[in-house]
């Protein structure tokens, strides 16, 4: 406008400015005034130019702008150095850098720190130390950027020693230097140091800033040290660091990671601004904490506000499906990761896999691990985990030999915990210990596990033993294990004394353990020991979840404590179909039928529907009761009420119709099943009708069992004794000849006391 033309100085200062707003159009106009105006020469805006250039992933042209210049300053080296480390490319920056020294360019403080971030990027850790020794060479390695800088470069790489080494010789430090080494103690999970060093920079009169905020969040996160990280929240807030997006999405991954989804929902509410990572972490955050549908809530808010879904929120909600009733969501996220071209991406494949195997179809978790075409171990983990979920054990042991033979791939953990149980044999699960033990993997606990409950299913108790005595006592998932066993070999005392040994040595129990130990103590039926545990329980909290509470009314019931067992059903605040069952078959236990028929109806007046395991509770109790008339009808309105009746329900109503003399009712149920008898029903109405001298019943009866079991002799000898008590001496002369015929004899009988 003034008709003045600019100098090489304010496009110095203008250029920076187009690549910091990304005007690069502008910044490219004005290269071409540069170059008209002939002020490229000097090679004064070159480092502008190149980074100008790589701000727009143009690295072709300011590789061009580079190698334009006649002479090379280390600025301009600097420049294109920083370029190729912005872009990742580890590699082609020592590249650069060679070919500098090579031309005799001294390098500089910039060119150091530009480098050894790149150095973090390399899985070895020779680049860094050669740069290191350049550092003291040139004299420059006590400059607080460049000690910075190898603090970092040291701790990336696991060297957590020559970090601190290298941060206590520092003559001076500043904020970012105590940041490099609390978040090089982050990364290798050396949380509580990290706190200890927060303490002292403090200490020494520094303030936190976001970065610090950002690593001290992580670090409460994995310690689920909750007050702490609130402590934290509340600095941010004070400070105002709650503006940086980074910040916010560390304290949202805290409360996700504490399973405090209020809080999590609070501050993503408030947030600004949202990036892909804002949504996705509340959305894993709400499929771990049980929350998938408000998972499901969330991708739908999350494309209505224009922001797409990516591999990683798939990844994040595909984990939640896990049941039949989640299949269709489960695959309009299949269609819509096709749609979107994510769909060969072999992690998200692996998702879907594990989805369908999990929502119950195994035909299109098959398939679509049949056409990927690239599988990885985890694709063929997957599929096993949903073979062995189904207890499909002859399916998991093809699948493995089918992963040895075509993908040759090494199995891991994951694989053995998968294989173990579907051994056949001891010999088979000490094969896969062998393999353990030869590559190193038994450190992991749940491997450790799954072995030792792979040698007490065979009864090797003493194996099972000697594996807990090599694992990590300070895991609680490893006692559990110890005192599962015990309780499966009916050694309940010991269960109840390995919960006292791990409560001496500090150790939380979680949900697992309460559960196995009121087992044990339901084993045991010791009045006292239920108190105790109830003590404990209501110490701890425990006794308001469902599940415990109404573990704790069975306990009480079979210790013979109907009025406690009644308290703790009253006082819960929350009643689930299990805990009706479970009072209902208390009283059944104890005689008390009118009762357990009350708490039916009171069930019935409080809009719950009984399931099958509730109708199964009631037609006990009138089987016990011998309540004819009350079981036909709960069976009919079980039936009514669409509930199928299985064949735990059927034995229940046979046996009850043939101890009561009703045979003929009880025959017209037997051969109205949808399916083949068992023996053992068979042989109970065949049973009644020899007490009660029904031979034609009891020939209807034999028919069937005979095709059910023909060389079961006990069918014989009762239809002959039923025979002979109508009389009919001839039948009963006919059943002991076709006995003779087959070759059949009565099993002897045996006394369990021996005399002296």
């Amino acid at each position: 406008m003034m008709g003045l033309k600019p100098n090489v100085s304010t496009l110095a200062c203008v250029i920076p400015a187009c690549t910091c707003l990304g005007s690069l159009d502008v910044g490219r106009s004005l290269h071409g005034l540069a170059f008209k105006s002939g002020h490229l020469s000097n090679g004064y805006l070159a480092p502008a130019l190149v980074s100008m250039y790589a701000m727009d992933d143009n690295l072709c042209s300011a590789r061009d702008v580079f190698e334009s210049l006649q002479e090379k300053n280390v600025a301009v080296w600097n420049a294109l150095i920083h370029a190729y480390k912005v872009k990742q490319k580890a590699l082609d920056v020592f590249e650069i850098f060679r070919q500098m020294i090579r031309s005799g360019i001294q390098p500089n403080v910039v060119t150091f720190v530009c480098i050894f971030p790149a150095c973090e990027n390399l899985c070895d850790s020779a680049h860094g130390k050669c740069l290191h020794a350049l550092t003291m060479k040139h004299g420059i390695g006590c400059q607080i950027s460049v000690g910075t800088s190898l603090v970092s470069f040291y701790a990336k790489h696991g060297d957590i020693n020559s970090a601190e080494s290298l941060f206590d010789d520092m003559p001076d430090r500043n904020l970012l230097t105590w940041n490099s080494l609390i978040s090089g103690y982050v990364h290798n999970r050396l949380f509580d140091e990290s706190l200890a060093v927060l303490s002292e920079m403090q200490v020494v009169g520094l303030t936190p800033d976001p970065v610090s905020i950002i690593s001290i969040v992580s670090a409460c996160s994995k310690l689920k040290a909750i007050l702490l990280g609130k402590s934290a929240h509340a600095f941010s807030e004070k400070m105002d660091f709650v503006s940086n997006l980074n910040v916010s999405n560390a304290l949202l991954a805290f409360y996700c990671e504490c399973h405090d989804v209020s809080s999590s929902f609070a501050i993503f509410n408030r947030m600004a601004s949202r990036d892909i990572v804002s949504w996705n972490t509340l959305i894993s955050g709400c499929v771990r904490t049980g929350h998938v549908e408000k998972a499901w809530e969330l991708s739908h808010l999350m494309q209505k506000e224009e922001m797409k879904l990516d591999f990683v929120s798939l990844i994040s909600i595909l984990p939640g499906y896990v049941s039949i009733d989640y299949l269709l969501q489960g695959m309009s996220l299949h269609c819509y990761a096709i749609k979107m071209g994510f769909a060969l991406d072999v992690a998200l494949v692996n998702a879907l896999i594990s989805m369908y195997c999990n929502c119950g179809d195994l035909d299109s978790g098959s398939l679509l691990f049949k056409i990927m075409p690239r599988r990885d171990l985890v694709s063929w983990n997957a599929l096993m985990t949903g073979y062995r979920n189904r207890r499909l054990d002859g399916d998991v042991l093809v699948l493995f030999h089918q992963m040895m033979e075509e993908d040759h791939n090494i199995p891991n953990d994951v694989t053995l915990i998968n294989l173990l149980p579907s051994c056949c044999s001891q010999l088979q699960g000490k094969s896969i210990h062998a393999f353990a033990l030869r590559r190193g993997i038994l450190r992991d606990t749940p491997l450790l596990t799954s072995l030792l409950y792979m040698y007490t299913r065979f009864d090797d108790i003493r194996c099972s033993l000697r594996l807990f005595e090599t694992g990590d006592k300070l895991d609680i998932s490893l006692w559990n294990s110890l005192m599962s066993m015990h309780v499966q070999t009916k050694n309940s005392y010991k269960a109840v004394d390995a919960f006292c040994q791990l409560l001496r040595m500090g150790l939380e129990a979680d949900h697992v353990t309460v559960m196995i130990l009121i087992s044990a103590s339901a084993q045991l039926t010791i009045t006292n020991l239920a108190h105790s545990v109830l003590s404990y329980m209501i110490r701890k909290g425990f006794e308001k979840d469902i599940a415990i509470n109404n573990s704790l009314i069975d306990l009480y019931a079979r210790c013979g404590n109907l009025s406690i067992a009644r308290d703790l059903f009253n006082s819960s605040d929350e009643k689930d179909l299990v805990s009706w069952s479970v009072m209902i078959n208390a009283y059944g236990m104890h005689g008390n039928f009118k009762a357990a028929l009350n708490l039916l109806s009171q069930m019935e007046l409080a809009r719950m529907k009984p399931d099958a395991i509730t109708y199964l509770s009631i037609l006990s109790v009138c089987s016990h009761a011998g309540l004819v008339h009350q079981a036909k009808m709960i069976f009919r309105s079980m039936v009514e009420q669409g509930v199928s009746p299985n064949t735990e329900h059927y034995s229940c109503m046979v046996d009850l119709l043939g101890r009561r003399g009703y045979l003929h009712e009880a025959f017209e149920i037997v051969k109205g099943l949808p399916h083949l008898a068992s023996a053992a029903l068979l042989e109970s109405l065949l049973g009644a009708c020899s007490v009660q001298g029904n031979a034609e019943v009891a020939e209807g009866v034999c028919k069937i069992l005979l095709k059910v079991d023909p060389s079961n002799s006990a069918s014989y000898v009762m239809l002959h004794n039923t025979y002979a008590a109508a009389g009919r001496w001839t039948d009963a002369s006919r059943v002991r000849f076709n006995m003779e015929r087959r070759r059949l004899r009565k099993v002897p009988g045996y006394s369990l006391v021996h005399g002296s």
